[in-house]
């Protein structure tokens, strides 16, 4: 085996770009490790650093802009005998560098090459996050407003345990990327390098002033002394097959004769701390002990403790596709925020829809059945109201009867809230 270049699609970087010799040097770091293409992936992101996955004959994924890392985590935690490299420029660096902060503190077995040309190459050779504030770039004056990025600097404070600048010209690059990639934990190289379709038609740069430039940068000892620790991957499998294994989940089987073997759309509206979403899981397992394909659908407010909480049910015999509900065969109207967030339903509905309405609350003008269990008088509390609305249906033999209902109850509850909700079910009336 002489390369895993791809001769089918050779590189198409612009003469003088230095990505074509990292090319050509990656392919040479991979022969001198013995690597075969089906050990090795590579992950790339947008740009011109972006093409390197169709260059060889490797396994290969091409991602989103700044997001390689992420893909790569998923393939080196599925498949950690992959060596997995990702190749990524300044500009996706900067794009992405929430997701480099994270690969450095996580410590994956991932190698990431940063080619690292000061520049957005590909679209205009706009500023980037290590372009030098005194550079001429594509987008005016605005790389002098922020200071450049040192990668490695912050890659390394991140908790990165392996970080390297060096030139895309240098003599030694093969054995730089083959030590980034030998490395047990996340690895970081920084090679600077040459952008002549953009960056020096503006600016001078040649890779003597590169070694110029990198000889005065802070050394960075390596491996970073403080930031050893175990491979993420390794520590993560020792940990997870040390865990109680998790039991499988119950099964729900059909074992009753439904009401009606015909699909039925419930509505519950109410408030935060009624256990409205609760009501609607409630409702589903009934319908799956009759043999019902069920979805719930639910909205409440991202302040979980107050404001309204409405959950849409489906019970059908038949496969559900969309899941939203625009004509209700029964409301559980149980609170008047939720009332006036679907308001729009309403208007719609006939005399073959029925509302159960709890004390208080308004309902639009429509020709629906309304009735109203008075649960105060009863003195069942509000935060029992969805429940005790369920009890009524059942009892009305309208969309699940009680024995579906007390078998939907012992599969979600135990102990003292099952025995509390069996004495609901006993208490509540429909008058």
């Amino acid at each position: 085996m002489d390369s895993l270049l791809n001769k089918s699609r050779p590189p198409v970087f612009c003469p003088g770009c230095s990505h074509d010799r990292i090319t050509q040097t990656l392919d040479r770091a991979f022969l001198n490790m013995g690597l075969r293409g089906e050990e090795i992936a590579i992950v790339t992101d947008i740009g011109c650093s972006g093409l390197f996955d169709t260059f060889f004959n490797t396994h290969a994924f091409h991602g989103l802009h700044g997001r390689a890392l992420t893909y790569a985590t998923g393939l080196k935690m599925a498949q950690p005998n992959l060596h997995v490299i990702v190749t990524m420029g300044d500009g996706g660096l900067g794009i992405g560098g929430a997701h480099v902060l994270s690969a450095c503190r996580r410590n994956l077995d991932l190698t990431l090459l940063v080619l690292n040309n000061f520049n957005f190459g590909m679209t205009g050779g706009q500023f980037s996050a290590t372009t030098p504030s005194t550079a001429q770039v594509g987008s005016g004056f605005l790389n002098r407003l922020e200071l450049p990025f040192d990668i490695c600097r912050v890659a390394a404070s991140a908790g990165a345990a392996y970080v390297r600048r060096c030139s895309g010209f240098a003599k030694n690059l093969p054995e730089e990327i083959e030590n980034a990639v030998r490395f047990d934990g996340f690895s970081l190289l920084d090679i600077w390098g040459i952008c002549p379709g953009r960056y020096t038609k503006r600016n001078k740069l040649t890779p003597q002033i590169i070694e110029e430039s990198l000889a005065k940068m802070p050394p960075i000892k390596n491996p970073v002394p403080e930031n050893q620790r175990e491979e993420y991957g390794r520590r993560y499998r020792d940990l997870a097959a040390a865990q109680k294994q998790v039991s499988p989940p119950k099964k729900m089987t059909a074992q009753f004769d439904p009401v009606e073997r015909k699909r039925m759309d419930v509505v519950i509206m109410g408030n935060a701390g009624q256990r409205i979403i609760t009501a609607g899981e409630i409702l589903c397992l009934a319908g799956l002990t009759a043999g019902f394909q069920t979805t719930q659908k639910n909205e409440y407010n991202i302040t979980v403790l107050r404001g309204h909480s409405i959950t849409e049910v489906i019970l059908s015999p038949q496969a559900i596709g969309y899941t939203g509900i625009e004509r209700p065969d029964v409301i559980l109207a149980l609170s008047q925020e939720g009332v006036d967030r679907r308001k729009r339903l309403f208007a719609s509905l006939d005399n073959s829809v029925l509302i159960l309405r709890a004390p208080g609350v308004a309902i639009p003008s429509c020709k629906a059945e309304i009735l109203q269990p008075n649960f105060k008088s009863q003195k069942i509390k509000s935060t029992d109201w969805a429940l005790a609305a369920l009890i009524v249906l059942a009892k009305m033999n309208r969309v699940i009867h009680l024995e579906m209902l007390k078998t939907a109850l012992k599969y979600k509850f135990r102990n003292k809230i099952l025995t509390s909700s069996l004495d609901l079910l006993e208490r509540v009336r429909t008058d």
